[in-house]
């Protein structure tokens, strides 16, 4: 640690990812291309011999520090916090792009946004995309994706998926009661009025299938996405809980920065406790999941990952929804349940993970050989050896997202500080995270000119190569 009467541009530059750490990073680069973009199988299906299942849990807006797990003062995650204590729990991980088509398709394919081309909720998923479920199902995978798809133009017709049930064409958001469905290309009712139940129920329903083949599953919830509609009997769950607000949150704040076309009127307050009550609800599902692969004796030989799609900002910045490059936005839960592999399970990892690293992980993990073009990277060595380095930077990328008041955005987060561009007129900003982690303190005037043009020639780098 520096001495805190340490010059504070010494401390920033000591802070600034260094050229040596940058050549570092581009040496490996170099031998990841050589092997496939990313590290190696470094793992074998599990020693049984049989292919590993795999249970991918999406959740919508669900903030990284919302869990017991994670520190909460009131919400109780029971069953998030057990997968978190039977795996590893990526406590710094975060979305390349904090907006749910950009996220999800990350997730989907292993590449930042601008790669795969849905950079916001108005351009449309390429069928040309290779998604992991296609990988899977070319290795014998029976694949199921279920809930919400949210990515605009007509539903696309997945190859390499078994079952797909969304809720409307056109990428709908669904509702959280008595949701219309699209069962594999035809209309369908819904058999439970919620549907993080009715989801559940699916999901249940695929893993119970009669089939001699593994499964891997995308399970994709409306929760915890606005307009936060908790099941009947939570309704009143931490009704007289003291809300853990940001000082700066204003009780309107929902009416300000273009949020109203969220159409999130009503006061912050409302609207939070009834957010906390739908994340509760979401937990009691994955209870449910997590002790029907018990009961079955699946749960040995069944990856289990769970994940958000990006944050959400609960006034902090005088802000409400996600999109800007903050913390509250763009860091989401994380949290990898792999039999076999982590030797020592409840373990809280600190290196960066992305949502571009989970397709990467999943084919590492059940010894398939990556598509290529991937630019996330495996997570699979840290959860074998706690030890093993993480990424020391990566490109955060928002694109203009019409009608709402954000402009594009370029940033570069690395362990310990976070430097923005906007493709606007507003000023550049820098934080340091070691020192300032609520980002109140801009200090972009306090950096020398080699350190930003460090910063602008590595988001050229991300942006043109996918890495350093």
């Amino acid at each position: 640690m520096p001495h805190p009467n340490q010059p504070v541009k010494m401390r920033l530059f000591g802070r600034l990812l260094s050229r040596r750490g940058a050549l570092r990073l581009m040496a490996a680069a170099s031998a990841a291309g050589a092997m496939g973009a990313f590290p190696g199988n470094l793992f074998s299906a599990p020693t049984n011999g049989k292919k590993p299942n795999v249970l991918f849990i999406l959740t919508d807006d669900h903030r990284y520090d919302h869990m017991g797990c994670a520190g909460h003062p009131f919400i109780k995650t029971p069953n998030l916090d057990r997968l978190a204590s039977q795996g590893v729990y990526f406590n710094n991980s975060f979305v390349t792009s904090s907006l749910c088509s950009p996220s999800r398709a990350s997730f989907l394919t292993g590449q930042y946004a601008h790669t795969h081309g849905v950079q916001n909720n108005l351009t449309p998923w390429d069928n040309g995309n290779v998604t992991f479920l296609e990988r899977f199902k070319q290795e014998g995978y029976d694949t199921a994706f279920l809930g919400k798809w949210h990515m605009p133009g007509e539903l696309p017709k997945l190859r390499g998926v078994d079952e797909f049930v969304t809720f409307t064409v056109r990428g709908g958001q669904g509702q959280y009661w008595d949701c219309p469905l699209i069962v594999n290309g035809e209309d369908a009712k819904p058999n439970k009025r919620y549907i993080t139940e009715e989801l559940t129920d699916r999901a249940i329903n695929f893993i119970d299938r009669e089939s001699d083949n593994p499964f891997c599953l995308y399970l994709s919830h409306k929760a915890a996405h606005h307009d936060w509609k908790p099941p009947t009997d939570l309704k009143d769950l931490y009704s007289d809980e003291e809300l853990p607000l940001a000082e700066e949150a204003d009780t309107w704040v929902t009416m300000t920065n273009g949020a109203v076309f969220c159409g999130t009127t009503g006061t912050l307050q409302y609207h939070y406790r009834n957010y906390c009550r739908v994340v509760a609800s979401v937990d009691r599902q994955v209870g449910r999941l997590l002790k029907f692969l018990e009961d079955k004796g699946l749960a040995d030989n069944t990856i289990v990952v769970y994940a958000g799609d990006n944050g959400y900002f609960w006034g902090e910045h005088r802000k409400i929804d996600k999109r800007w490059a903050y913390e509250e936005s763009i860091r989401i839960p994380f949290m990898i349940r792999a039999p076999g592999v982590v030797p020592d399970p409840g373990r809280k990892a600190d290196q960066m993970a992305l949502n571009i690293d989970l397709a990467p992980t999943l084919f590492d993990l059940a010894g398939i050989e990556p598509h290529a073009g991937m630019e996330g990277q495996s997570l699979a060595p840290i959860l074998r050896n706690g030890r093993t380095p993480g990424r020391e930077a990566w490109l955060y990328e928002y694109f203009k997202d019409y009608p709402y008041n954000v402009p594009a955005i370029q940033a570069i987060r690395t362990q310990n500080n976070i430097y923005i561009e906007y493709e606007s007129s507003r000023k550049p900003e820098y934080y340091d995270l070691q020192a300032d982690p609520k980002e109140k303190q801009n200090i972009y005037d306090q950096l020398e000119a080699a350190d930003i043009s460090r910063y602008q020639q590595m988001i050229a780098a991300f942006a043109k190569e996918g890495r350093l």
